[in-house]
């Protein structure tokens, strides 16, 4: 044992067990502080840490006790059976031995204890090189190795989100690569600082603004409470933002830029991007009976609104005589055949069949049609036997048409013989047009003639949400931070623009060669609304495409941050596959217990603590970090928009005082 070893000595060994290590204090050593060679230390904070010599290494425990036992002599001395000596009374330390820490400098710590120190040998306070090497986290920045680097650029390597609330003056890191590497989960009660915390690790990332900074960074946040814009307002300028709003108009102007580094944008999805099975999950289409009429439509949709082709054209043809064909053999009156004829002609047609090839033929005179044999002859002549249907081909449609293609689906199926179609689909039908005339849906329903052309070319699209820009073959990083503000959107509204978007960019990460090569990292706020373990009921399951990427995410470089202040609402799925916890004050036991089976590595000792965690402190355990500790975060500046409501200052107020606030018109 070296000399500065014997000057940190704090007690010695009394009792060795493999679960369970005691220490007794030095005699004299009052109210368990050990004045050091380099410091004060005060040694019984639960969730500090002791290290033992054992031949070449130390033996690292974390101390889950303290206890104090009188002295028997003093207390038969002083015939005083009430009060305790403290001067004299031994002192003990509960410890549990976590893993071997080398005695050299460079050597790394290492998870599990293979051997024990003996009794009676010294229990040392911990060092912050010692720390450093426990946590892994020598040393917040590196140098950049030759290529890319010169040898003298350094980045991060680990980042700083707070001080230890066990070690004074200790800052406890994130190592880069595992935190930002894999899923993680922001959790906490409402008003315990989760937006403060997500907040500040991203403040503390874009902070480093010389040589090798996060240039090639990707945070896309929804944001579904607005709070997230002007905590990135102070970002060094080099660090770009692009900000999107969604609005009730989607054709209404952006808002303003609040600087340079600042673009900005409103939200528009064009719907022929979605999926069939999100299409589905909009419209609740039952399976049976309702999903195949809306496939139908979905590629009649995309099939009249294609290019020109001879086998195309043929299909088109044959679609169209055939629910024509139905209408002529119907049981209404000849003028109502013929509306019905106009009104198809009128959105679907062909260079053979349209309004002014059959104009001359559905003429009404005396109550009957003037060539109705001649029509259907013509009609006739384009159908054809065992004709595949198309399929959805997500091109440009506009919405409304989408109607039009569900009547025309409806009545091919009633032309093959289906004549209850229309009363099985009638649910599916009053959906959608619910949707058409739902103000805030608007953004789904912007016609394609008034799209940008970034906007109606799907990639192109994509690349923008990452924060990507063309210059001819190759690409740029145009942002850093893409925030989607979603304040003004219902929860139906949040599951569609969230799921939408997310497989939009799960599927274009998929196709990019080389893989994994942009990391793209989601950061999901009040996940509990669109990640949840239960179905919402209202419009898409948007869960769904979250535990696709939080199974496969990490192999295409795209990682979830889920934020929540309900663990028990989320999706059992995701939170199970989040490799780093952030965890504030919780005390509803649901969620606790929720947590427990999701992180069972986790100590009852460390579950324990996350009911009485202060405001803005917060327990982190995962891959990121070695072992469990709490610290309280960094100081966020500036702050999202999420501060508690000063109820004195504006309950208390002089006769007269007028209301600060304002509401949009």
């Amino acid at each position: 044992m070296t000399s500065d070893d014997r000057r940190r000595a704090i007690g010695k060994v009394v009792s060795v067990a493999a679960d369970r290590l005691v220490v007794e204090l030095h005699g004299g050593t009052a109210n368990f502080t050990v004045v050091g060679f380099d410091d004060i230390h005060y040694v019984a904070r639960l969730g500090s840490f002791v290290v033992m010599p054992a031949q070449a290494e130390y033996v690292v425990a974390e101390v889950v006790g303290l206890r104090e036992k009188d002295a028997p002599t003093s207390r038969s001395a002083s015939n005083d059976h009430t009060d305790m000596d403290k001067a004299s009374s031994a002192k003990y330390l509960d410890l549990v031995p976590v893993g071997m820490l080398p005695q050299q400098q460079d050597g790394t710590f290492k998870f599990g204890v293979s051997t024990f120190p003996s009794l009676y040998a010294d229990a040392l306070y911990v060092l912050d090189e010692e720390l450093d090497r426990i946590f892994e986290v020598q040393s917040a920045r590196e140098l950049v190795p030759v290529p890319p680097g010169d040898g003298r650029a350094t980045r991060y390597n680990a980042l700083s989100i707070g001080t230890s609330a066990v070690f004074k003056d200790y800052d406890v890191k994130i190592r880069v690569d595992e935190f930002f590497g894999g899923h993680a989960a922001v959790l906490g009660n409402t008003g315990s600082g989760k937006s403060c915390t997500v907040a500040t690790i991203l403040q503390s990332l874009f902070e480093k603004k010389d040589e090798y900074f996060a240039r090639g960074a990707t945070f896309l946040l929804l944001d579904v409470n607005g709070e997230y814009r002007s905590a990135f307002c102070n970002l060094p300028s080099d660090i770009k933002r692009h900000y999107v709003k969604l609005e009730a108009d989607p054709l209404a102007a952006a808002a303003m830029a609040l600087d340079a580094a600042e673009t900005t944008a409103v939200f528009r999805l064009p719907h022929w991007f979605m999926s069939v099975e999100e299409w589905e999950l909009l419209l609740r289409a039952s399976e049976r009976t309702q999903q195949p009429v809306l496939r139908t439509a979905l590629g009649l949709s995309t099939l009249f609104a294609g290019d020109a082709d001879v086998e195309l054209d043929e299909l088109r043809n044959h679609i169209l005589a055939s629910c024509l064909l139905y209408v002529m053999q119907g049981e209404a009156g000849t003028p109502s055949k013929k509306d019905r004829i106009t009104a198809l002609l009128s959105t679907f047609h062909t260079d053979d069949l349209n309004l002014d090839a059959v104009r001359t033929m559905i003429e009404v005179k005396f109550g009957e049609m003037k060539n109705a044999e001649g029509l259907s002859e013509l009609l006739n002549g384009f159908v054809r036997d065992e004709v595949a249907l198309p399929n959805y081909a997500n091109r440009p449609f506009a919405f409304d048409d989408l109607e039009k293609a569900l009547d025309l689906a409806l009545l091919y199926e009633e032309a093959h013989g289906n004549r209850q179609i229309r009363d099985y689909c009638s649910q599916m039908i009053t959906r959608f047009k619910w949707i058409r005339e739902r103000e805030e849906f608007a953004f789904l329903r912007v016609p394609p003639n008034q799209l940008l052309p970034h906007e109606r070319d799907v990639a192109q699209f994509v690349e923008r949400c990452i924060g990507l820009s063309r210059h001819g073959a190759r690409f740029r990083k145009s942002a850093q931070i893409i925030i989607l503000d979603m304040n003004e959107a219902p929860d139906e509204v949040v599951e569609v623009a969230s799921a939408v978007i997310s497989r939009l960019i799960f599927d274009r990460l998929r196709k990019a060669e080389p893989r994994n090569r942009m990391p793209v990292n989601l950061v999901l706020e009040e996940a509990h609304r669109y990640v949840a373990e239960r179905p919402s009921g209202y419009a898409i399951d948007a869960s769904r495409i979250f535990q696709r990427i939080a199974k496969e995410g990490r192999k295409y470089g795209l990682f979830l941050m889920v934020a929540s202040q309900r663990p028990s609402e989320l999706s059992k799925t995701v939170l199970s596959q989040c490799s780093n916890f952030v965890v504030h004050r919780i005390q509803n036991p649901d969620d606790l217990q929720h947590i427990r089976q999701m992180t069972p590595f986790v100590s009852d000792s460390v579950m324990k603590r996350l009911p009485s965690l202060p405001k803005q402190h917060a327990l982190i355990f995962g891959n990121a970090v070695n072992l469990p500790t709490t610290f309280r975060v960094r100081d966020v500046r500036p702050r999202p928009k999420s501060d508690d409501a000063a109820i004195r200052d504006l309950w208390f107020r002089p006769e007269g005082d007028e209301t600060e606030l304002q509401f949009p018109q």
